[in-house]
């Protein structure tokens, strides 16, 4: 029997991964959905944007591509190429295609690491034409029903090289992520490792210690995903602290003296 848009979403909540949220975020998705309206994510790295995307596709009953762009990615790497297959050369859909075709969420992680052309193609689907052309075939397709475009990119990194143009970002509606505060990271670490609420709080309570850390010894403040990870290790039986260097203090520097500095904290809290 056929669903209605609401048991599907419905339906949806209930197999779609784990993501709590800190907000109106849902909601502002599933308006921008309904709408056909792009969305543009803001935030740190390991905050969820990734993780949000695939619980909002899942809850919306929606197919998913996801492409982590990188500084070769191209726009023929989105829209697809002719390749040789069996002795004939035959035309290879690329992710954004393919989305386009089915009606599914296309989301580009860091779309800024992508080449410069990647941003020229997105422009005719982000209007009302919501087209999408492809020279190399001559086709114009039009996005199917339930296509949307979801791009990401980390705030923190920008420079006068790497950024998106104004004319670009007003082209999105846009939802800025950072970490979750103390109480909801520590039921995020906690369903997502099985590491106990009262284990993970002092976990959670270093990770703000080293982010007060980020633009002085450190680059970047620690992720949510690193928590995740430090309490994993934990979990499975690692010793406290050598989950902690594992998972919160080499990923962040290769400075001995830096790290040196991080343990400490690290004895301060769970010493």
């Amino acid at each position: 029997m056929a669903m209605d848009g609401s048991a599907r979403l419905r339906e949806g909540a209930t197999t779609a991964p784990f993501y709590l949220p800190q907000g109106d975020e849902c909601e502002v998705f599933e308006a921008a959905h309904r709408n056909t309206l792009p969305v543009l994510l803001k935030g740190p790295t390991g905050c969820g944007k990734t993780r949000f995307v695939s619980h909002m596709a899942a809850r919306l009953g929606r197919p998913l591509h996801t492409v982590a762009c990188h500084d070769d990615l191209s726009a023929a790497d989105l829209i697809g190429r002719y390749l040789l297959k069996g002795g004939e050369t035959v035309w290879i859909d690329g992710p954004l295609t393919r989305a386009v075709r089915e009606g599914a969420i296309c989301y580009l992680d860091e779309v800024v690491e992508a080449r410069k052309d990647v941003t020229v193609v997105l422009h005719p689907l982000t209007d009302d034409r919501r087209i999408l052309p492809i020279d190399r075939t001559g086709e114009e397709l039009t996005a199917a029903p339930g296509f949307m475009l979801v791009v990401s990119y980390n705030p923190g990194y920008q420079n006068i090289l790497k950024t998106l143009k104004p004319s670009t970002r007003q082209r999105f509606i846009a939802l800025e992520f950072g970490f979750p505060p103390p109480d909801l990271e520590t039921e995020v670490v906690a369903a997502e490792s099985g590491l106990a609420p009262e284990q993970v709080k002092p976990l959670v309570r270093l990770a703000g210690k080293l982010r007060a850390l980020r633009g002085q010894d450190l680059e970047e403040g620690v992720s949510t995903r690193l928590i995740v990870y430090a309490a994993t290790l934990i979990h499975q039986g690692m010793p406290v602290e050598r989950a902690i260097r594992a998972a919160m203090i080499e990923p962040l520097s290769d400075d001995e003296d830096v790290k040196r500095g991080l343990l400490d904290l690290v004895t301060a809290i769970f010493g």
